[in-house]
């Protein structure tokens, strides 16, 4: 490997390590309900928050607001899942590298 290739594999490297840092730090939100629940994720993996709008809690329907979470979260995490591979693409130029998400 000469010279140039080693330096533009290490700039590549950086560029990397960069964006998965900025994937591990990017807040991704979701709402279900037409809004009565939000989630908040933090990078691909970590619930940072979820609100939910006092007008959602039903005690007779506990199912219907357990559900509108988990489409909250579930799309939230779609969403941290699709700007991370949109990032990685930047880079890798679509390829897809094992290991790298």
């Amino acid at each position: 490997m000469n010279r140039n290739m080693l330096k533009q594999a290490q700039q590549m490297q950086a560029k990397l390590a960069q964006i998965q840092e900025e994937i591990a730090n990017t807040k991704t939100e979701s709402t279900s309900g037409g809004g009565v629940v939000k989630a908040v994720v933090i990078g691909t993996s970590k619930i940072e928050s979820i609100h939910i709008d006092p007008k959602a809690v039903d005690p007779d329907d506990v199912e219907m607001l357990q559900d509108l979470i988990l489409a909250a979260v579930n799309e939230a995490f779609e969403n941290a899942q699709k700007l991370a591979n949109e990032k990685m693409g930047q880079i890798t130029g679509g390829l897809n590298i094992p290991g790298l998400m």
